[in-house]
């Protein structure tokens, strides 16, 4: 049986997701690890913390795959007195190498926003801010799907995500015909504009802020739709799972672990205190 080693997955990795397509304040590709350790079981996960150390250390993975870096912005220490110090001295004691694909698998296709507008089913879709004039490639995605009301399709939304303490909400009016959306995974208020352009019914995203929002649905922008963060780019680690199941041996896990920052909604108190 061929073994898997780090340096195999890297260049797998790096092959569907250049890190070239990153953005340029991303940071993206092998973070540690020994290139020549073997490989026999990856965890797929949004992000790279205590939990989802804890998770892979337990599982016995020897490599993590993350969407979000560790390193985004500069250090001058990793000791092990800090926070990401604490996460990458405990990664190279368990011997687990990390990898991340952040914007440039955001851009890619298949992608994150990919992953996400599958979950949701939509169809004919096609990037909502093309990379450099391509017809696959670019971040999120715009697409079609049978005509449902707002309301509908929030609550559509809800059942296909995995649930969050911040839930789904919506903005515009409840009773809109929605059949063009466009989608993208994580963060996405700075397209606001293109969802206007595009001339879809509605845009879902995460972290739509309250100015940008109120000021774009005065304008007479399309509906929006916004929902936590993880869970919007949860969709893309069973696709990028599947796809390293095809490449290696390797068992390859996906993780569910939620580390979306809010842990709790006061509706959801009111209802267990009243059951």
């Amino acid at each position: 049986m061929t073994t898997t080693a780090v340096i195999d997955v890297v260049a797998a990795l790096d092959e569907r997701y250049p890190r070239a397509h990153a953005e340029d304040w991303d940071r993206v590709g092998p973070v540690l690890g020994e290139f020549d350790a073997p490989v026999e079981r990856i965890l797929c996960v949004v992000d790279c913390v205590p939990e989802t150390v804890d998770e892979a250390i337990a599982a016995g993975a020897q490599m993590i795959v993350a969407h979000h870096p560790l390193l985004l912005k500069g250090v001058s220490s990793v000791a092990p007195d800090t926070y990401k110090g604490r996460i990458v001295h405990r990664l190279i004691r368990a011997g687990i190498a990390l990898y991340v694909a952040h914007t440039n698998a955001d851009i890619a296709s298949p992608g994150v926003s990919d992953a996400l507008a599958a979950r949701l089913d939509l169809v004919e879709t096609r990037p909502l801010v093309p990379h450099e004039g391509s017809a696959t490639l670019g971040l999120g995605r715009v697409g079609k799907i049978d005509p449902v009301t707002l309301a509908e399709f929030t609550a559509f939304t809800a059942s296909r995500l995995p649930a969050t303490a911040a839930g789904v909400r919506a903005a515009g009016d409840p009773d809109r015909v929605i059949a063009t959306i466009a989608v993208c995974g994580g963060a996405g208020d700075s397209f606001l504009g293109a969802a206007t352009t595009a001339g879809v019914d509605a845009y879902l995203c995460a972290d739509l802020r309250h100015h940008p929002a109120g000021e774009h649905l005065a304008a007479g922008g399309p509906a929006l739709i916004d929902v936590a963060h993880w869970a919007s780019e949860r969709p893309w680690l069973d696709e990028l799972a599947a796809w390293l199941r095809d490449r290696f041996p390797a068992d390859v896990l996906v993780s569910d672990v939620d580390t979306d920052p809010w842990t709790v909604h006061a509706e959801s108190l009111k209802k267990e205190s009243r059951s």
